[in-house]
């Protein structure tokens, strides 16, 4: 990934469409596989309403941790991953494929440049206007936001089902409501419909949009940055433990500005939703009641496990990335991705 050009380094051709959605998949199965158990421990802790209680205190990353090991089985904290893995690989490759395209409609035409230097939707806080500002910012917004259309809604809802379930694992007598993915989305789909798979759509978009758009785009000024002061690679690639770091950076970035958005959305798909109630009123009534009932700490649980989730799984995935693409670009198999090029 060029951090300021949509071509390629010494001046190569934009990398296929084919070479990213390979590249992406790959990264998206191997930072799922890494990172599955912060995520559950996250969305334990945001479940949590301990607060509530009369000399109840709130359980830590590592305590919940823990009580999931102790009382669930170790495997427990992979609770989910199926259909993480299920959408983790579409999800990346959608993400770092739709990046690349539209970088490359937001660029300088003659030169190729994108350029950084403004802010989510560009130069100006006029839709039309910004697609003329030529910034990943708007490229990683727009990313975020057909990735959560397509893959992460529905995975984030089959997920999150089988993640606040309290079962343990090691006892056959146990049995859950959802035994695994599939089930789970059958069992959804058949007691609420098609809709409820993309319940909070809204704020998913919101949430992944507005993730890319700091991820990206800190991302490449940081490796923009790096190349700068770095002659020997102002026209290559980074180093993989210079793009691990860039990518931890930037990956933590995201979680601290959309945490309220992330809690509520994890409440709202949790269950189902109740008759007559619309999305706008149950994410109204979920706010309010978290606000008056566990105060304004509770719209920012759960993040220390976030950031511990989300930075190392960016670092992982920018590393992977860049790593397939660069071999893929150099190997002599033929990666053909039609007429559509980045």
């Amino acid at each position: 990934m060029s951090a300021k050009n949509i071509n390629g380094p010494r001046g190569k051709k934009p990398a296929s469409a084919a070479t990213n959605l390979i590249a992406g998949g790959t990264a998206g199965m191997i930072e799922a596989l890494v990172c599955h158990p912060l995520d559950t421990i996250k969305v334990r802790m945001q479940l949590s309403r301990r607060a509530r209680a009369p000399g109840m205190k709130r359980r830590g990353f590592l305590t919940t941790g823990k009580e999931i090991i102790r009382k669930e089985t170790p495997l427990a904290l992979y609770k989910g991953l199926g259909a993480v893995m299920t959408g983790i690989v579409p999800k990346m490759a959608i993400r770092f494929t739709s990046y690349e395209w539209y970088k490359q409609l937001l660029a300088d035409k003659e030169t190729g440049a994108v350029s950084g230097r403004s802010t989510f939707f560009g130069k100006s806080l006029d839709p039309i206007k910004a697609l003329d500002a030529h910034n990943p910012t708007s490229a990683g917004l727009s990313a975020g936001v057909t990735e959560a259309v397509a893959v992460v809604t529905p995975m984030e809802v089959i997920k999150i089902r089988l993640q606040a379930q309290y079962h343990s694992m090691a006892d056959p007598l146990d049995i859950p409501k959802y035994r695994n993915a599939a089930h789970a989305l059958y069992t959804v789909l058949r007691e609420e419909g098609f809709g409820a798979i993309y319940r909070g759509v809204a704020l998913t978009a919101l949430r992944q949009g507005t993730n890319q758009a700091v991820n990206f785009t800190a991302y490449s000024e940081f490796k923009s940055l790096l190349q700068q002061w770095q002659p020997a690679y102002h026209n290559k690639e980074l180093p993989s433990y210079q793009t691990m770091m860039i990518g931890l950076v930037s990956g933590a970035m995201g979680p601290l500005s959309n945490a309220p958005i992330d809690t509520i959305k994890t409440r709202l798909q949790r269950s189902p939703a109740k008759e007559g109630e619309t999305a706008i009123s149950r994410v109204r009534a979920i706010a309010r009641d978290m606000f008056r009932q566990e105060g304004f700490h509770a719209f920012y649980k759960g993040i220390t496990p976030r950031i511990m989730r989300v930075a190392p799984g960016q670092a992982v995935t920018f590393t992977v990335y860049e790593y397939i693409k660069g071999k893929l670009e150099n190997s002599n198999v033929a990666i053909v991705g039609g007429t559509f090029e980045e």
